[in-house]
């Protein structure tokens, strides 16, 4: 009660203050809440665990919010020295998933006044080109997400903290990692289409060389491994609308069987799929089935909607944020893989009797 009736007087006292008045300062929080200047420090350092109360934290916490209290950002940099900025490296922001992954970080960035640097790769989808050099003396860390492998050199040979999103522990070493259970995922999509009854299957893969291709495309085979019926065709594409629909075009066109399940990349391929069934006069789910990867908007604006496998994008962001913070203040990180959850929607149905 004295610590509220403190925030009360001090928030009359300021305003009063004519416009142009210095800011709340450490020390207006501390009187307001009824505790010394290093407590206030220690609270909105996030160090209080073990040597404050989450009670008084808690008053600290208060009495900064009611007084518009900011802390000194740049001054904490120099005292710590860290710049309390993270960059997070992703291979385009064209993507709305890489939108959402950033969304995440900077969410859980900004609740450890952290900042977040975004730095999509100006060759689009594939490795970035190095911003370690020039960026090391301003950066705490570095979020680097679905990185192809020969873009990693340069990250490990920087001595910034690494958290790596969705790439293969193999290939980065010592870096924490944040990845999602895209193996589990894929199975679970393929046993939806073989209980439907499916067995020709053709995978509209992305022509990207990236970790977390290579095990949608392993994932998909191992599933079918003991089905001794099932038959599985791949057919490349570029990442794009467009090249999901001359890859479909290509697998329905082709002689023989025509496959009744197309198993897509992507929801931008899995919709120029769509896209290339319309125009050969082809129905989905009717006469063939189409999937996606990703659960974006898009999956639910086509007609009939997408059945996909929707990734935690933001989740991804928030983890990968929080690892980085566990690497710079000595905690292990959290593992475990993120689960993958499997939409079933219109665009999947039983095949048509042969």
């Amino acid at each position: 009660m004295a610590a509220r009736a403190g925030v009360r007087a001090a928030r009359a006292a300021l305003s009063g203050r004519a416009p142009g008045a210095r800011p709340p300062t450490s020390r207006d929080v501390a009187s307001a809440a009824g505790v010394s200047q290093a407590t206030v420090s220690l609270v909105l350092g996030d160090k209080w665990r073990g040597r404050v109360s989450e009670r008084t934290a808690g008053l600290v916490r208060e009495a900064a919010q009611d007084l518009g209290y900011r802390p000194n950002l740049a001054a904490r940099s120099l005292r710590l020295g860290r710049t309390r900025t993270a960059l997070l490296v992703v291979p385009a922001m064209t993507s709305e998933f890489f939108a959402q992954v950033y969304t995440g970080a900077a969410k859980v960035a900004a609740e450890h006044g952290f900042g977040v640097v975004l730095y999509p790769s100006p060759e689009g989808i594939g490795p970035a080109r190095d911003p370690f050099d020039s960026a090391r003396t301003a950066l705490d860390g570095v979020i680097a997400s679905s990185m192809a492998a020969d873009a990693l050199a340069s990250i490990r040979g920087s001595d910034l903290p690494l958290v790596m999103l969705d790439s293969d522990p193999a290939e980065t070493g010592p870096a924490a990692h944040v990845n999602l259970d895209i193996a589990d995922g894929v199975r679970r999509l393929t046993e939806h289409l073989l209980g439907l009854g499916h067995r020709r299957f053709t995978h509209i893969a992305a022509d990207v060389d990236s970790w977390t291709f290579v095990v949608r495309a392993r994932a998909l085979a191992d599933a079918l491994t003991d089905v001794p019926d099932a038959e599985l065709r791949t057919v490349r594409a570029e990442l794009s609308v467009d090249g999901g629909r001359r890859a479909a075009e290509a697998a329905l066109g082709s002689p023989g069987p025509r496959p009744s399940a197309l198993v897509c990349d992507d929801d931008f391929l899995a919709a120029g799929a769509c896209k290339a069934a319309h125009r050969l006069g082809l129905r989905v789910p009717d006469d063939v089935s189409v999937t996606g990867f990703d659960g974006l908007t898009l999956a639910t604006a086509l007609e009939p909607e997408l059945t996909t496998l929707t990734l935690p994008a933001e989740q991804v962001g928030a983890r990968g944020m929080a690892a980085l913070l566990a690497v710079l203040e000595g905690r292990p990180a959290e593992t475990g893989d993120l689960p993958v959850t499997l939409a079933v929607r219109g665009s999947t149905a039983a095949p048509r009797p042969a």
